[in-house]
């Protein structure tokens, strides 16, 4: 089992070690175009830097903790159409700190993802909202691809929401006009809103499934469990790869410190359930999220990687996963 935190490395002080940096669409248009390159290929040289740096200090943890989602600003404001062009221009120049952070990852067992962001909507009803998330994805997938993925089913992770309103039937559209590597790396997941579960599922043949237990919860006030039957399609979505799930629980205050929280008991909005805590205060809810066994967890709380390693040492404790050492 691999626990994973999102997008930002976090130090005792609450600080990014390897923070990315990003700019705005209306800085950038300000400038001349010469200033433009140099903005985006200076931001851009600078995240592939720290995301080397993050990979290398990953590499000093234990086997476990070796799993993490890649901010989408990797090259920032690719998908703005003033900016796409010019990233053509010196994108070669970028091609060694690309394969420099893949090859680190795959050296040591990082395993990565990305998760563009909630208006990358396939199944929408708007096809101008479509061909944008299409661009989003063929993005990601092109950061992927340069670090040296995309070669083996799911070697790499862009997952999304199911949600829109045209659902399976607007997302198996869509699907079918992606290129041949992102449909080998794209997952889809349920939401808490609009998406659940089960319509997910439907989606099973096309890409691998992740189940949010989190989401699913709120949206169904149940706890589901690894003997669910839905689970155990989840995993033959996979086809053979080691799947993913995500796990975070409603802001501290909100749910009991012990148990299963019952929503109609709570008395709150459905909206308020959904935020997520800073750090994994309920050790019913670890428990629970760790009887998974034959998943990675994604770890969605504020708190990032002190989160995650929070849920390590749980583990540890309750003897869920044996300790693992650090590399040399």
């Amino acid at each position: 089992m691999k626990l994973g935190f999102a997008c930002k490395f976090l130090d005792a002080d609450l600080k990014q070690r390897f923070p990315f940096k990003s700019t705005t669409r209306t800085r950038f248009l300000s400038l001349t175009r010469e200033e433009q390159i140099a903005l985006i290929a200076g931001l851009a040289r600078i995240n592939l830097t720290n995301l080397a740096g993050l990979m290398e200090t990953l590499a000093t943890q234990p086997e476990t903790l070796r799993m993490m989602r890649i901010g989408s600003d990797l090259l920032p404001l690719y998908t703005v159409p003033e900016a796409t062009p010019l990233y053509q221009e010196f994108l070669p120049d970028l091609a060694p700190l690309f394969a420099h952070c893949g090859a680190l990852a795959r050296q040591h067992n990082i395993r990565l993802s990305f998760h563009p962001g909630q208006y990358s909507v396939l199944a929408s009803d708007n096809p101008d909202v479509v061909q944008r998330a299409i661009e989003d994805l063929e993005y990601h997938v092109l950061c992927a691809v340069m670090m040296g993925y995309g070669k083996t089913f799911r070697d790499f992770k862009i997952n999304i929401h199911m949600n829109g309103k045209r659902g399976f039937e607007g997302f198996s559209e869509a699907f079918g006009r992606l290129s041949p590597a992102a449909r080998n790396m794209l997952t889809v997941e349920n939401d808490e809103i609009s998406c659940s579960l089960d319509d997910v599922l439907q989606a099973r043949a096309l890409c691998p499934i992740v189940i949010d237990i989190h989401h699913h919860w709120v949206k169904e006030n149940a706890f589901i469990l690894p003997d669910d039957p839905r689970i155990a399609r989840i995993e033959e979505s996979w086809r053979g790869v080691r799947p993913v799930l995500h796990y975070s629980i409603s802001q501290e205050g909100l749910i009991p410190e012990q148990g299963f929280p019952d929503q109609e008991a709570l008395g709150l909005a459905k909206t308020k359930l959904r935020a997520h805590s800073d750090y994994y205060f309920n050790p019913t809810l670890n428990g629970w999220a760790l009887s998974f066994t034959g998943f990675d967890i994604m770890c969605e709380v504020r708190m990032k990687n002190l989160a995650s390693q929070q849920l390590y040492d749980y583990a540890l404790a309750t003897q869920v996963i044996d300790p693992s050492p650090a590399a040399p």
